[in-house]
């Protein structure tokens, strides 16, 4: 017995041994594991800075290991700036039950060695630059619950063998670039409850058997390929509380029990899509909808009514073919008013009929949007919309209003977009509407309007676009209205009884591009200020009364392409300058008092682009104008000579006095200028306290880590004092020049105020809870985040649901036209001028409505306006280099700053956009770069080189033509401005001008054919 005793003890230290020597073993391959992961980082961040000799691995940053094994069984580093591979050697954490590598910069494949992980519960790879294909064998990981995804470059096939993850609860794949079908072995995803698949290009339907997953709660497959009809076994799913399929081909009816098979459902997205049939009762007679999306659809009929929904948001059905021209068409609209969460409603584009009613200024004080516009609506517009607070779009465009404009508009001051064009309103325009400084665009044009235009419209400073067109306005034209500077889009004062003089003031509108004051009672000369409006393109002042010569201060309206002075009183030549204007299409001189020669260069020689009829005493020219032959002058006598000769030099020493006059004073502004930009820069914000960034920021924790840059951090953070979403820019003051950084933005931002520039909020200097010195600026946080994300899919914010799954042509034209107004204010409209110095699309970030606003002024550079265009020639000291691919190539040699070279990063950034292509590409070599790219490709094989999610439209052979010639007109500014000579490059307010006329080319010509 006691033999059998110690025989037993002896096996059991036997078999202790061997599982320790086991258990040391396999810790062993965990640190060599996680050492081979670390040295596929390149340049390892702090976070990493741990993972040394000194501590035992399982006390290294992001690492967490079991009680009793000392196994590695957790691995997180997510939002940790790691930049790099991922080694396969991760395959051999065999215990691993989390791996978490989110918000950070891995490229490469996914290695296939992460089949091995068979105790893995959570995979989380997105925000990445992850390419290739998804690997096959993460199948084998049976344990998994949770598996991110998104926000990579992942092409190929989603792989057959994912359905047998039986486990699986939340599936996030969106931000890809997978195609093929979805596989019909997802049906087997028995215990998912969340799919999450949109912005791909996923190809074919939805598999019937989807509808088997009855744990499934949140299923988004919106902006793919997908097509055919939704199954009807989805529509079964009573779990689900989240179904979106924007941005499809689906088609086929919605069935009529909709509503009661999906009790559950609190948002729908299923808009721009090809469904068709009725709106089923049942749809809209649930109480839990937070946001309904039916837009851009087929349907037809009325709009059932609704139930009471408290936490509607958001309805949106433009463009669905709904309503019968009938007056209860809008009587859905009553059930709103007890939406008190209601913040976009959005019904333009349909054939509602009926009369406006009253019960719209009752609606939430929370909307925002309210666009009826498109429609047969009647009636007037209610005198309580001004109760609607804060509302910043009211679209009543095309129906067929009557009425007066009410004053109490003028209560609604977060307005941005007044539109109520192409109605029948009547009286005058109110005079609050200068209470609105917020407005943008105003567009009354085709109504009945009466009166004088309110000197008060001179107040709404930030506005882009005035349309006062076709109505029966009379008196002057204020002053104070040809005043606002900001005027960029359009002044239409056309088809009025407008009189008097056309103001000096008209000189102010510097970066207008369109302006038509014809058909009116105006008269006198055209003032030599109008030379001030270089960015004008079109240009009528047909129709009017006035009189004495073209000035010649036109000559600087060299941006021109439509110029018509016809049917007015003029007199004198035909300036020579107007054959000079290299873009002028059009010229319409007709029925004026004009006479002398016709110039025969530049528009003058096409027939077909110049009348010239009803001046009588007009000659020379092209033959095909059949003028007469103009006489030759007689020779001067001798006298007229010597008088020419007696006048003139007298004048050419007061003109040489003069020049050294002005060349002094511009030495004497240039030196107090130097002067001013040496002042210090104070704390001109308001500031905000260190420990409200704190409380913000959850301790500037990692998980509200959005970004990082080159002298700091941003990130995520809510004020508690008013409960504002911010983003907090943190300066890490142990990085060299982060604090004259922050000097440098505090000194930008103090007096630059624009539309498309970032706005801060607050500022912050003192100490943090370690006693060291602390820095911060806090912006309005930009919830589309940057501008790079959405090119290139890597460390994306998370995005709405029902956002597109890119930017289309008309969105990037539009992003491009934002950032080159921020230029243009920057280096032509602030007291000092402004360069950048470092603009590329992460620093150029997208709001709510997609508007961009260029960001970071950490590396801006203040010119005197000897130096703001300063050539290459010209050296410097100054060690602003930008950032490589987007840094203009004079820098490089030294040269000095200048608005020229930001011109060169935009025309790179505008380039990328077209292309989808990065600077820095690898394809980039051997002389070859972004630039001659494009250049070698234009005009005939700009398709070749387009970025593929732009030719979507083409592939579809919806507008090719004018989709290939907006491409073309983009791609050739972005090659001039990034040319390799500053002086090669164009100018920023003529870059404006050139892409609003192609922005407007484009959408006239491509909704014809819409």
């Amino acid at each position: 017995m006691s033999s059998f005793i110690l025989w037993f003890l002896s096996f059991q230290i036997i078999q202790h041994s061997f599982s320790f020597s086991l258990a040391r073993g396999g810790s062993e391959i965990d640190k060599l594991s996680l050492l081979s992961f670390k040295a596929q980082i390149s340049h390892p961040p702090t976070k990493l800075s741990s993972w040394n000799e000194s501590l035992h691995f399982c006390q290294w940053s992001g690492v967490t290991c079991g009680r009793q094994d000392r196994r590695v069984i957790e691995l997180d580093l997510h939002s940790s700036q790691l930049v790099g591979s991922l080694s396969p050697s991760i395959g051999n954490l065999s215990f691993l039950s989390l791996l978490s590598l989110e918000n950070n910069g891995f490229t490469n494949t996914i290695p296939q060695e992460l089949g091995r992980l068979v105790r893995l519960q959570a995979l989380l790879l997105g925000n990445n630059s992850f390419s290739g294909e998804i690997p096959a064998n993460i199948s084998h990981c049976s344990n998994l619950l949770k598996l991110n995804l998104e926000g990579n470059n992942l092409t190929g096939n989603l792989p057959a063998g994912l359905g047998s993850l039986s486990k699986l609860q939340v599936f996030n794949f969106r931000k890809n670039n997978l195609d093929g079908k979805i596989p019909l072995s997802f049906e087997n995803l028995s215990s998912i409850i969340e799919i999450e698949g949109k912005m791909n290009y996923l190809q074919g339907g939805i598999p019937n058997s989807i509808g088997k997953l009855k744990t499934l709660n949140f299923f988004s497959l919106g902006s793919n390929n997908l097509s055919g009809t939704i199954p009807p076994s989805l529509y079964n799913i009573s779990s689900l509380i989240h179904f979106s399929l924007p941005h499809n081909q689906f088609h086929g009816t919605l069935p009529p029990n909709i509503g009661l098979t999906l009790p559950n459902l609190e948002f729908l997205g299923i808009h721009d899509n090809q469904l068709s049939g009725l709106i089923p009762a049942t749809l809209l007679n649930t109480s839990k909808f937070t946001e309904i999306y039916l837009s851009y659809n087929e349907f037809t009929g009325k709009v059932p009514t609704l139930a009471s929904m408290p936490n509607l948001r958001v309805f949106s059905i433009q463009e669905s073919g709904l309503g019968n021209d009938e007056d209860d068409d809008l009587s859905f609209l009553y059930t709103l008013s007890n939406s008190s969460k209601l913040e976009v409603l959005a019904i333009d584009g349909n054939n509602f009929g009926g009369v406006l009613p009253d019960i719209i200024s009752n609606f939430s004080t929370k909307l925002k949007k309210m666009t009826f516009g498109s429609n047969q609506i009647q009636g007037s517009i209610p005198d309580g919309i001004g109760n609607l607070i804060s509302l910043d779009t009211l679209g009543l465009e095309r129906n067929h209003l009557t009425g007066s404009i009410p004053n109490s508009i003028g209560k609604l001051q977060n307005l941005v977009d007044l539109l109520l064009s192409e109605n029948r309103l009547s009286g005058s325009i109110p005079s609050s509407l200068g209470n609105i400084t917020s407005l943008m665009q105003i567009n009354f044009h085709q109504n009945s309007l009466q009166g004088s235009i309110p000197p008060s419209l001179g107040n709404c400073t930030n506005l882009l676009l005035l349309g006062l067109s076709q109505n029966h306005l009379s008196g002057p034209i204020p002053k104070e209205v040809l005043s606002i500077s900001s005027l960029s889009k359009r002044l239409g004062l056309s088809e009025n009884q407008l009189s008097g003089s056309l103001p000096f003031e008209v000189g102010k509108l510097k970066h207008l591009g369109y302006m038509d004051i014809s058909k009116n009672r105006l008269s006198g000369e055209i003032p030599a200020s109008l030379g001030s409006c270089e960015s004008l393109e079109h240009l009528s002042l047909d129709g009017n009364f006035f009189q004495g010569p073209i000035s010649e201060s036109l000559r600087s309206l060299r941006a021109l392409q439509d110029l018509n002075l016809s049917h007015n009183n003029l007199t004198g030549q035909i300036p020579k300058f107007l054959g000079d204007f290299k873009l002028l299409q059009s010229l319409d001189l007709s029925f004026n008092d004009l006479e002398g020669e016709v110039p025969m260069h530049g528009v003058f020689e096409n027939t077909s682009a110049v009348s010239i009829a009803g001046n009588k005493n007009l000659c020379g020219g092209i033959l095909q104008l059949n003028l007469p032959t103009c006489r030759s002058k007689s020779t001067k006598p001798k006298s007229s000579t010597k008088l020419t000769l007696t006048v003139a030099i007298p004048c050419g020493f007061i003109g040489l006095i003069f020049i050294a006059s002005f060349l002094f004073l511009c030495c004497l502004k240039k030196s107090l200028r130097k002067t001013k930009n040496e002042l210090s820069c104070e704390m001109p914000f308001r500031t905000v306290a260190y420990k409200d960034l704190l409380q913000a920021t959850n301790g500037f924790s990692s998980g509200n880590l959005v970004g990082a840059g080159s002298f700091g951090s941003v990130y995520k953070g809510v004020l508690a004092f008013d409960g504002v979403t911010v983003a907090v820019k943190v300066f890490n003051l142990l990085r060299e020049g982060a604090s004259k950084s922050f000097m440098r933005e505090c000194a930008a931002l103090l007096n630059i105020r624009h539309r498309n520039l970032v706005k801060v909020l607050f500022a912050c200097a003192g100490v943090d809870v370690q006693g060291n010195d602390f820095k911060a600026l806090v912006y309005e946080f930009m919830i589309n985040g940057s501008l790079e994300e959405w090119l290139h899919p890597i460390h994306t914010l998370d995005l709405e649901v029902h956002q597109p799954k890119n930017l289309n042509l008309i969105q990037r034209l539009n992003i491009a036209i934002d950032v080159a107004n921020a230029l243009d204010y920057l280096h032509n409209q602030c007291k000092m001028p402004i360069v950048h110095c470092d603009l590329k699309p992460s620093n150029v970030l997208l709001d709510g409505d997609m508007t961009a606003h260029v960001g970071d002024f950490g590396l801006l550079k203040f010119l005197s306006e000897a130096s703001c265009q300063s050539s290459s020639s010209q050296t410097s000291s100054v060690g602003l280099k930008g950032t490589v691919g987007y840094a203009a190539p004079e820098y490089g040699i030294g040269s000095e700053v200048s608005t020229f070279g930001d011109v060169h990063s935009y025309g790179i950034l505008l380039l990328e956009m077209i292309t989808g292509k990065r600077p820095t590409d690898s394809m980039f070599k051997d002389g070859l770069d972004l630039h001659s790219y494009v250049k070698i490709a234009l005009p005939d094989r700009v398709v070749d080189i387009a970025d593929p999610k732009l030719l979507t439209e083409v592939d579809q052979g919806k507008g090719t033509d004018q989709i290939v010639e907006c491409l073309i007109s983009i791609s050739k500014i972005g090659v001039f401005c990034s040319e390799k000579f500053p002086k090669e490059r164009m100018d920023i307010s003529n870059v404006v001008a050139e892409l609003n006329r192609t922005k407007a080319n484009f959408l006239g010509r491509y909704r014809l054919l819409s």
